[in-house]
């Protein structure tokens, strides 16, 4: 069986989905399993041993309708006997259209489902404890009678990337031997972040409970004056652990350090996927406006934790409506004080 999976666009998406190479491999261990994916998010699949091919869908593919009309052709020439579509969007769908497969699977929508030979409804409520994110995916794969487990997405790391980030945390006077924690001081954009006063009390918390952690930001170099703005709330005592500038200049070395990192803390993304995914116990704030369901499953609540306004007081869907439009007068509602138990909670596991 030669079998395509396309899931484009965001990182915590295209990994999120790498885990079903593993189911497929073990049901069709001799097949043919590739992958379609936005060339940038390449890094968090690198090395993955359950996917033979990747098929990049470059910028120039998505901005030039020749290039993606040689790219269709090209596809089609390739002759898969199955498609996935998991990202479900106009150039996932003419993709799977113009397909010759037998099996075309994707998510029931009422403008694309005749497309797909297996329009699969998604689920509203998990059955297995897994987040939504893991269920709905699972669900793709029932027409091809892959029975449904909880597999976890997987980074995998080389051992020269892996001791490059080790000589580097020890280069820039960090102490393995104390506890390290990587922050995802921001999320993707303000409106997923929480307050930068607010994140700054839970940078002192840790401290408090933990006087020698070390402490480092994930962000983006064009972030770096709003991350200076959050250091600059904290104490004097919380800025002393704080290594600012430590951080990694790829994707691929930002995956190494937070490897050696005993845990991720912060705003809901990507980041947070991929220390999961490292095996690196996470302490994750949700946007409001987001379902906390459809990233964090019950099952993960041992090595995991997850916050949410709704953990603390009603948030109806029609608040999180509102909260998208507007996210930081909800934001604001999930104060540091109500966060903080959970938190020292979650640090007494790490000497």
């Amino acid at each position: 069986m030669k079998l395509l999976i396309i899931q484009q666009k965001m990182i915590g998406d295209v990994l999120t989905s790498s885990m079903m190479f593993e189911a497929l491999h073990q049901k069709y261990p001799n097949s043919q399993l590739d992958y379609l994916i936005n060339s940038h998010t390449f890094p968090v699949v690198e090395n993955n041993p359950f996917i033979n091919e990747f098929i990049f869908f470059t910028p120039e593919v998505q901005n030039n309708k020749i290039a993606f009309l040689r790219f269709l052709k090209n596809l089609k020439q390739k002759k898969y006997d199955v498609i996935i579509d998991v990202y479900g969007k106009l150039s996932s769908n003419l993709i799977t259209l113009f397909s010759k497969s037998k099996f075309k699977i994707g998510y029931h929508k009422p403008q694309s489902s005749f497309i797909y030979t297996h329009p699969i409804k998604r689920k509203t409520k998990p059955d297995y404890n897994a987040s939504l994110a893991i269920e709905n995916r699972m669900l793709l794969l029932e027409p091809l009678n892959v029975p449904f487990k909880v597999y976890k997405p997987s980074i995998y790391l080389s051992k020269t990337e892996i001791e490059d980030a080790k000589n580097y945390l020890k280069h820039q006077n960090i102490d393995l031997n104390k506890p390290l924690f990587m922050i995802s001081v921001l999320g993707s954009s303000l409106a997923k972040s929480y307050p930068f006063e607010y994140m700054a009390k839970l940078l002192d918390a840790i401290i408090k409970i933990k006087p020698n952690a070390q402490i480092l930001f994930n962000y983006l170099p064009k972030q770096k004056e709003d991350v200076e703005l959050i250091f600059d709330l904290c104490k004097k005592s919380t800025q002393n652990n704080i290594f600012i500038d430590v951080y990694g200049k790829s994707l691929r070395e930002f995956l190494a350090i937070t490897f050696h990192c005993n845990a991720l803390i912060g705003n809901e993304g990507g980041a947070n996927n991929m220390a999961k995914a490292l095996n690196i116990s996470t302490f994750t704030i949700f946007s409001p406006h987001l379902n906390k369901q459809n990233w964090f499953g019950n099952i993960e609540s041992d090595d995991h934790v997850a916050v949410h306004i709704n953990d603390y007081m009603e948030h109806t869907n029609k608040d999180r409506i509102e909260a998208k439009k507007n996210p930081e007068s909800y934001y604001l509602k999930l104060k540091p004080e109500l966060i903080i138990p959970k938190l020292n909670s979650f640090l007494v596991n790490f000497e």
